[in-house]
């Protein structure tokens, strides 16, 4: 596109992240862009998708309940 070279992926998706930084790598004689989709807040109840979050301070209690929430609680 327009002379770019262009891989639009799923942001959250770590293995696409890494195929496309190794993709990238490999481009030479035009510039590289990588578009990468995402949710705000992704995987968190009260932040996914919600705009609040764009500038909202997080709480001790809403840290650890995220935290719960993507999987790493224990021990928080």
């Amino acid at each position: 596109m327009f002379g770019w070279h262009v891989q639009e992926i799923d942001g959250h998706s770590v293995p696409q992240i890494q195929d496309a930084l190794t993709e990238v790598r490999s481009v030479s004689g035009m510039p590289s862009i990588i578009v990468a989709n995402t949710v705000k807040g992704k995987g968190v109840s009260f932040m996914e998708n919600n705009n609040e979050w764009h500038h909202n301070r997080l709480t001790e209690v809403n840290f650890k309940l995220a935290m719960e929430e993507l999987g790493f609680g224990h021990g928080i």
